[in-house]
């Protein structure tokens, strides 16, 4: 029942799906929940070493790991799914879909070690959440449900319901359909990729400014030596003139994108 269930969702959610047995045939995702529905009742079993050797052997084929002690929902859909991670205290909730590369990790958790051993380290997923390609949730985190995570995003701290998330770390841009004002990154967590383009830019922008002061004495030095060679010399003075007439101007860009980027970013 589970997995006929996960296969009509795959070809109710997948346009690219055409038939029942081009998805058993062809879908990784659904190889995946097949091998984690066999290690996760070893798993409960208690025989965790075997359940394991299965999550393995479903990891070589499908290229998607999934620990056996993860609990997934019904009607979840890993699209494409090479990369997947799912670690061990993970939880799914039904109607779920996650693309390739996701990773729902342990975070800071991971780097305990055995001191972490038995305790809930991974994240929890409601329903119906959409997570895109390349994105981490880290952490014994909570996010919501119908939460959409944008590819590549880092999320580190829970998510209310309704949501979208964007960014490293993960901010949310939208709720309830609602735009939301951008956050100031935490402190203990900051927008390091923002923070290095604000201050590339703000060292351009001060770059850009002693190139115009440069210039605008070399038009003058021009001009004055033009003046002199024309009291000294006068057929050499064409030659200043034509100088100062090569200078290029500098053009002002109506909107900066950077500016556009650290807006959004909340910087």
């Amino acid at each position: 029942m589970y997995l006929r269930e996960s296969l009509d969702n795959i070809l109710d959610k997948d346009p690219a799906a055409r038939s029942r047995l081009e998805v058993v045939l062809c879908y990784p995702g659904f190889h995946a929940l097949f091998f984690h529905k066999i290690a996760n009742s070893l798993w409960k079993m208690g025989l965790r070493t075997t359940g394991r050797f299965v999550s393995h052997l479903g990891r070589i084929f499908t290229g998607i790991e999934i620990h056996p002690g993860a609990t997934i929902g019904r009607r979840v859909f890993i699209d494409h799914g090479m990369g997947v991670v799912i670690g061990e205290t993970a939880e799914v909730g039904d109607d779920c879909v996650i693309y390739q590369g996701v990773t729902l990790g342990a975070g800071a958790a991971a780097r305990q070690g055995a001191l972490s051993r038995d305790t809930k380290r991974h994240p929890t997923l409601g329903r119906g959440v959409i997570v895109g390609s390349g994105a981490e949730i880290q952490g014994a985190i909570s996010v919501g449900d119908n939460v959409r995570v944008a590819s590549r995003s880092i999320v580190l701290k829970d998510v209310p319901p309704d949501s979208v998330v964007v960014g490293v770390p993960g901010r949310v841009i939208y709720r309830n359909g609602e735009k939301v004002a951008p956050e100031k990154p935490q402190e203990d967590v900051p927008d390091i990729e923002a923070q290095a383009i604000k201050s590339l830019h703000d060292k351009l922008s001060e770059l850009d400014g002693t190139v115009r002061e440069l210039k605008s004495k070399l038009k003058q030095q021009n001009q004055e030596l033009a003046v002199l060679k024309e009291k000294v010399c006068p057929e050499l003075a064409f030659t200043a003139s034509s100088t100062t007439n090569s200078s290029v101007e500098l053009k002002a860009v109506d909107q900066d994108p950077v500016d556009v980027f650290l807006q959004g970013a909340g910087i």
